[in-house]
């Protein structure tokens, strides 16, 4: 027993009791509740999983279940459980007794959705169309594609009906509404093809288990460790989750909990506390993916490239390998793609839809939609809210404030019309660009090329020549060229100027002159660094200057010309 003690500032507090001989004063009363509470606690039935739930609702005798158990606990007909000890061969014979129509109702995991065919097969006898649950599908979309693909194959009576499953947590909500929205994308289900991977249409954002993933739950670690989770402290998150962060010496431990032990121990916390963190680490995902795409070693796997026109421009074998005279190709690839150009209405309808504001730059007189987009985490935890800014050919993310300050301003319906109208009718109706690949035997050389990106494309020619390879980024060009033996060969000028204002790219020009991309006043221009020397040479053929924080700096026109101008900079130079 306890009795409670007011203390001098008006405070309460609680002391155990004890008897003459110092032994605890015991209440019977309350010894009698915790006997009753344990008593009908051990009367309880135990939950089931949903697998359990399956076989006793329905019946074993009706269901086939193929995932590997060696024991389960079932139900008899007088409801009485009992343990159930299954052979090496359990797996086959369920399957068969599925195929053949003998059970009905079939249940796989994983471990049973491998190498096996569920699907109406027109050589078997239970051709009944399959209604296909998912259920628990695991955090890989991909995964769980690939045991979808096994109810939906080629020779069957009639495609199944799928039916994903889940509750409203957000983020199994989140995570099956991928898959749900991924369906109809996939060939396997859509053609009833035997290849039942993810067939390229998910991406990492999609999967819940992934590198990048690992990176994004490592920063939430950290920032939870820091203090900078201001919603969720640390010792809150320790004892919710059961996750420690902690090591024994102090400091943030180096073996960090794993990603799927995180992600179901998530799935045991309150609803609320839930969406709290799971929005905080899907939000740093996105962070993560961002700046994967915006570094240019964004992976993808096998990408498969879709345009107006391929053509390939030219081609050289650069390494032949001895023993087997497989061949490596350098290829330049010229890309033609219809531009995707939206009218002022669509506009007008996408900015309804997701709360957009209509904007027209006072500078430059360009239109702009700004929506909502999701935000970032500075260093110190702070959220920094940002907006996607839409142009009639690219998108921007910029925070709230620089947007502010910036010369972008809210415009009524009539002037965003206008301007967008007047600079969409300005821009090409097609666009031209080049991919640089290398094709065919690729181990041997594999060193030389760039380490820290690894895109291969798949595209098909014009003339029906299908190519796959692996693609070689602005940057590395030059680089690679030299490595391969195509040291003496420049890229065309035009090529030249695309990937300096689209990719970033640094050329170096005869006569110590670099040829870059600057921003000036937030405006992409082509400069020539190192080139005041022959300034007036190169003003004859349509370059320009400009004094800068009282420095005199050279630039080639941004225009249809621009190609031109550097052909005839080139020739002074050289």
């Amino acid at each position: 027993m306890h009795s409670i003690h007011s203390s001098s500032d008006g405070s309460e507090r609680s002391e155990p009791v004890f008897d003459a001989d110092g032994s605890p004063v015991i209440s019977q009363e309350a010894v009698a509740l915790r006997d009753a509470l344990v008593d009908k606690l051990a009367c309880l039935d135990p939950i089931p999983g949903a697998l359990e739930q399956l076989l006793w609702h329905f019946g074993h005798k009706q269901i086939a279940e193929v995932t590997g158990r060696s024991k389960r606990v079932l139900k008899d007909d007088s409801g009485r459980l009992f343990v159930d000890s299954r052979g090496s061969g359990a797996n086959i014979a369920e399957t068969a007794a599925f195929m053949q129509g003998d059970k009905q109702i079939l249940i796989f995991s994983d471990a049973g959705g491998t190498g096996r065919s569920y699907h109406a097969d027109l050589n078997a006898a239970n051709r009944r169309r399959r209604s296909h649950y998912l259920l628990e599908a695991g955090w890989r979309a991909d995964n769980a594609i690939q045991g979808l693909g096994r109810s939906h194959r080629t020779n069957q009576a009639s495609a199944p009906v799928f039916r994903p499953v889940t509750t409203n947590v957000i983020g199994e909500r989140r995570f099956i509404s991928t898959i749900a929205r991924r369906l109809d994308s996939l060939g396997a289900l859509t053609r009833g093809q035997r290849q039942t991977g993810g067939n390229g249409i998910f991406e990492a954002k999609d999967n819940l288990e992934s590198n990048y993933a690992e990176h994004a739950l490592y920063e939430l670690f950290r920032q939870i460790y820091q203090g900078r989770f201001y919603e969720v402290p640390l010792g809150k998150f320790e004892q919710m989750t059961g996750l420690s962060l902690t090591s024994h010496e102090g400091g943030m431990k180096i073996d960090l909990p794993p990603l799927r032990q995180f992600l179901n121990r998530l799935l045991a916390l309150r609803i609320d506390m839930q969406n709290i963190i799971f929005e905080r680490f899907e939000l740093l995902l996105s962070q993560q993916i961002e700046a994967a795409i915006a570094a240019g070693v964004y992976e993808m796997g096998v990408e498969t490239l879709r345009a107006e026109r391929f053509t390939v421009d030219s081609q050289e074998a650069v390494y032949t390998h001895p023993a087997t005279d497989s061949v490596t190709n350098y290829l330049k690839v010229q890309r033609t793609q219809k531009n995707n150009i939206r009218t002022a209405d669509e506009m007008l309808e996408f900015a309804t839809q997701y709360r957009g504001k209509l904007m027209i730059n006072s500078k430059s007189g360009n239109a702009a939609v700004s929506i909502p987009t999701h935000s970032i985490y500075d260093s110190e935890g702070g959220v920094v809210p940002r907006v996607l800014l839409v142009r009639p050919q690219k998108e921007t993310r910029i925070p709230v404030k620089d947007l502010e300050s910036s010369t972008w301003k809210a415009v009524c319906v009539d002037a965003f019309i206008a301007a967008w109208s007047k600079e969409v009718d300005a821009l090409p109706k097609f666009t031209t660009d080049y991919l640089h690949l290398v094709t065919g035997i690729l181990l041997p050389i594999w060193k030389i090329l760039p380490q820290h990106n690894s895109r291969v494309f798949r595209l098909q020619t014009s003339d029906g020549q299908k190519i796959l390879g692996r693609v070689v980024n602005a940057h590395d060009i030059q680089t690679v060229r030299e490595q391969l033996g195509l040291r003496n060969q420049l890229l065309s000028p035009e090529e030249l100027v695309k990937l300096v204002l689209n990719e970033k790219y640094t050329q170096q020009l005869p006569g110590g002159v670099t040829l870059r991309r600057s921003l000036i006043a937030n405006e992409a221009r082509i400069e020539l660094v190192n080139a005041i020397s022959v300034a007036e040479r190169l003003l004859a053929v349509g370059c320009f200057t400009e004094i800068i924080n009282w420095k005199k700096r050279v630039f080639i026109p941004v225009s249809d010309k621009a190609p031109a101008i550097l052909a005839a900079v080139i020739e002074i130079l050289g």
